[in-house]
Formats: structure tokens, sequence, C-alpha cells
């Protein structure tokens, strides 16, 4: 670090004083710095709010040949959604690839009309009763899941031999494999035939992969959903995937080909502006000189609120819980590595108060923190107060102070050489995560139907959440276990089980492997009729899910960004698709 660096280290964060050796005793992680710096502040606003009319509005300026071009594709497409010339299950080929392609959000009513069409028409009792081949049920048995029908999976019997094996002969249809290989990403608790389905039909794919010649297209989907499950994967990465392999599929349809290019291109433009002002945000906060023993990851954060919602409607959703995971962030820093134990019980009694009074109390170095953590809500109080909904930013106060209250929890057990039971670690754990906290923040920019019951639901430990923090912390476990114990840090779940039942660390991975497996379970259950609250509101869960599994897979890709995760930015929000 340069003299000048330092001078501005010893500025901002607290100096040790002859009667402390306190600043001798905290732990600093070397985290690489921001990969993107201030590359997106070419496209903030010139605008000095976050305001949606404005932006749109430029938008428009920017891409006035576009958007007419849109707006005719999409009647073009709501044509042969309402078309009643054909029958519903005629149509799941082309819900399928609206879906894939990203351009879903466009025709929810339609889409939702078909379905319920076909369920109708199909589903008797939970039971699939129509006879066709393996492509066209587990395709049908996928697309009803995912809009949310309790359909039995014993349709897949029929595919089995005498000795309750699946049919060899079915190796021979890859394209029906591989359909019930995306199926089975969707099973629930006591499904045995489809983790069944799931060993078959990976176990085969790989093989015919490496042994038999595909066309391109199927060849480039079987590839990719054998690295990347489609129901697992993040939905505006997929779509950007499958625009490109869509171009070789042998029936493609030009219309919707189309529509899908022009539409992820004219929602990154947007995206870019979004993200643009949220650097230029976290540059006035000016992390990197300030709080250097932080992550300095606001792309990274963007890109991963850009994963649980993408539509335009939900821009102001959007910045809210940028800012908040983004400030959460460094909040994880300070607690994990930086304060002491003195500061931090200091900084958790200002967020109990959640009053800028309290102020004069935090270091320097906190008070940046808590100023713009205060200011973010604020200003997302006014815009919500305005639509008669001020009881929603209360509720994600509420969830901040606990998940702060676990931050400290986890440092006093850090502080003191804790091994936690696994069942105390979990309690603790997976609300420091703070995916309980981040779902109720996603809720509140969400507009009307984001109601008070709603609130009252997602702050009540329903099972979705706890089965998202589950995945969240976990994986985050399995993967970061060794680095994080290197540099110092609280036992994870790995050394818990290890003690608790005195265990081998395979073992425990194993544990834990399972345990995500049965989340994601919980996940799929929960997100089947009838629901708790509007499937909108689970979704956000699944999405924030699914962000953890791809970006957890094998490595934390947040805090090693230069992977996978630039990869994503850059197809998210730098490379637009080729027209």
């Amino acid at each position: 670090m340069s003299t000048s660096g330092a001078l501005t280290l010893n500025y901002y964060l607290p100096k040790p004083n002859a009667n402390s050796s306190l600043h001798d005793h905290r732990r600093t992680s070397a985290y690489h710095p921001s990969i993107w710096k201030d590359y997106f502040l070419q496209y903030a606003s010139e605008f000095k709010y976050f305001v949606l009319p404005l932006i749109t509005s430029h938008m428009q300026e920017l891409d006035y040949k576009t958007e007419p071009q849109i707006d005719e594709l999409k009647k073009e497409v709501f044509k042969m959604l309402t078309s009643t010339s054909e029958k519903p299950l005629a149509k799941l080929d082309l819900i399928d690839s609206i879906c894939r392609l990203g351009i879903h959000y466009h025709f929810e009513c339609e889409i939702d009309e078909v379905m319920q069409q076909i369920h109708k028409s199909y589903v008797k009792n939970g039971e699939i009763t129509i006879e066709d081949n393996l492509r066209s049920i587990a395709l049908l048995f996928r697309l009803l899941r995912q809009h949310g029908f309790r359909v039995s999976s014993n349709v897949f019997n029929k595919f089995k031999d005498i000795d309750g094996n699946f049919n060899e002969s079915l190796t021979k249809d890859v394209e029906g494999m591989l359909s019930l290989y995306e199926a089975s990403y969707l099973r629930i608790h006591r499904e045995k035939i489809l983790e069944e389905a799931l060993k078959f039909t990976s176990t085969k794919l790989e093989s015919i992969t490496t042994h038999h010649e595909l066309s391109p297209f199927l060849a480039a989907q079987v590839k990719h959903s054998l690295r990347q499950p489609l129901h697992h994967g993040l939905p505006r990465w997929e779509a950007r995937h499958y625009i490109s392999i869509y171009q070789q599929h042998p029936n493609q349809n030009e219309v919707l080909l189309t529509l899908a290019k022009l539409d992820f291109n004219y929602l990154q433009k947007l995206h870019k502006k979004e993200v643009g002002n949220l650097t230029k945000w976290w540059e006035e906060l000016d992390v990197s000189r300030k709080l250097p023993y932080a992550r300095d990851r606001i792309v990274e954060c963007c890109s991963w609120i850009l994963s649980v919602y993408f539509e335009p409607k939900y821009y102001q959703a959007r910045i809210l819980l940028t800012q908040t995971i983004a400030l959460l962030s460094i909040i994880d820093d300070t607690y994990d590595n930086y304060g002491t134990i003195a500061e931090l019980e200091l900084f958790t009694k200002a967020i109990d108060r959640w009053d800028a009074c309290y102020l004069d109390d935090l270091p320097e170095y906190m008070k940046i923190i808590y100023r713009a953590l205060l200011g973010a809500f604020e200003k997302a109080k006014q815009e919500v107060v305005k639509e008669g909904r001020g009881y929603s930013i209360d509720y994600g106060i509420n969830e901040f102070k606990k998940t702060v209250k676990a931050y400290l929890t986890e440092a006093k057990w850090f502080n003191s050489n804790y091994v936690a039971k696994t069942e105390e670690y979990l309690q603790t754990c997976t609300r420091s995560t703070t995916y309980p906290l981040l779902t109720t923040t996603c809720f509140i920019g969400m507009g009307d139907m984001a109601s008070e019951d709603v609130f009252k639901w997602v702050t009540n430990e329903p099972k979705i959440v706890t089965a998202s923090a589950i995945v969240c912390r976990l994986m985050d476990d399995i993967v970061s276990n060794e680095f994080e114990q290197k540099r110092g840090h609280v036992a994870s779940f790995l050394e818990c089980y290890m003690k608790e039942y005195d265990v081998s660390r395979e073992e425990a991975i194993k544990e834990a492997e399972k345990r995500v497996s049965d989340a994601w379970k919980d996940i799929h259950e929960e997100c089947l009729m009838p629901t708790k609250v509007p499937m909108i509101f689970l979704i956000r869960s699944l999405n924030m899910t699914r962000f953890i599994s791809v970006m957890y897979k094998n490595q934390d890709n947040y805090t090693h960004a230069e992977g996978i995760m630039k990869k994503y930015i850059e197809d998210l929000l730098i490379d637009p698709v080729p027209i």
C-alpha cells in the first residue's frame, strides 16, 4: 500500500492509542479490488435521483426505433398464444420457447390461461392422463410444475421395465432423456422416481455426448443442461444462452427469436443505466478509499439483484435491494474481519435504535455505513408512503435488526473460539446469510400486491425463505470453508457437524449437500398451489436461491469475482446479443 493510501486508511479507520492495542488485533482479508472500477459511470443518468419515468423516457429517446419493433412482434406472439385454431396442448413448445428465450414476462396472463386450460383438460386428480412420448410428457410435467400445478410424477412409471428400472431403449430418444432430466429438477420430497430419473438420465446423457453424434442444437442443449440444470439456472443468463443456440433449432420461430434479441438488448441498455446510477451512488460513498478492508462489489451486487427481478416495472425495487445488499456486504466484512467486539456492539445497538442521533456513538468508519443505510431506507420510505405502504419499510428495518444481531453472535463465537451445535449454528447462521432480510426488502418496491399480509408472512420464517437461506449458508460453507478458516472465521457448518458427530470433513460435506438437496425440495413444494402468497413473491425466493446455486457451485464467485461472475456480468450488462 502506498504512503498516501496508508494516510487515508488512518484517517477513516480507528487509530490505536497509548492505552490500547486494539488496532493490532484487527483481522483483514486481501480481497481483490473492483474489476469494473468506474466503467459503468459512463451510463449513469444526468438525473440526480433514481426516477423511473425519467429513465424510461430517456430510454425511449435512445431506442425510438427498437420499441415499435418490439411492440409489433409482441402482437404477433400474443396472437400465437391466444389462437383457438389448435388444442392447448399444441402450445406447450411455444410456451417453453417463450420462457427459455426470456420474453415470458410480456405474456404472463396469456401463458397462465393456456396452462390452466391444459391442466383442466389433461390432468385428473393430480394425474397426467395423456398417452404420449417421453419428451412430451416430461415437458408437460415440467411446465405444469413450473407454473405451480400439483401433478404426480407417477406418470413416468410407464417408462420403466418389469424390474422397476427405466427402459434402456429410452437412451435412443435423446430429446426425451433431456426432457426427463430437466423435469427431475422440480422434484419434491418422497419422489423416488424422480431421484431415479435424475441418476439415469444424467449418467446416460454424459455418455451420449461423449460417444454419439448429435445435431448442433441438441448437442449444445445437452452439454449446457448437464453443466447448468435449467430450473436452477439464472433466468437472464439462461435466456442469453438459449438465444445463442435457438438460431440452430431446426424448427425455430423467427418472430420469437427476433423479439428475444431486441428485448434482451433493450433491457440491457436500461440495466446499464441502473448500474451506472448505483455506481455513482457507490462512488459518492468512496468505499474503496474509506473502507479498504471491505469487498468493493457494487456491480456484482447489481447483477445479483437483476437475477431476482429484471423487469422494468421493478426498477425502484432493484435500487433499494441493491443498496441494501451492497451495504450488507460491507457490514458483513466489518463483523467478520475488521470491527472489534466493542465497536460491533455499538453498531448493533445503533441499528436497533435506527436513529441518526446515534451516529456520534460510532467510530468514524462505521458512521459512513450507518449514514448510507439510514439514507437509503429513508428515501425508499418517502416513495412507499406515497402509495400508502409505509409499513413495508418497518418490516425491512426489523429484519435488518435481526440480521446484525446474528452477525454479532457469530463475532462473539469466533472471539471465544466457540463451536456451536449443528442446529444452533443453523438457527443463527441462516439468519446471517441475510436472505430473510433480502427477501423482505425485495418486496418493499413491488407495489400494491405486497400487502401487509405478505410482509407478515415473509417475516414469520416461512419454509421457502428458510430453505433458501439453508441453500445459501451450506453452499457458501462448502466452497468457502478452507479459505475462511485460514484467515480466521467462525466455525462453519462443517466444523460444527464434524465436532458434534465425530465425523470426517468428507462426511460433513455429504451431509451439507443432502440438506441442500432437501431444501430445494422444500422450495419446489412451496411453489405448488395452493400457495400462501401469490406466486410473484415465491419466485423471488426461488431466484435468490438460483443465484447462490450458480455463483457458489465451485467457489465463492462473489468474493473471487474474476471468473464466472465476470462472465455473467459481461453477458448480462456489456455485450449485446448480435442481431
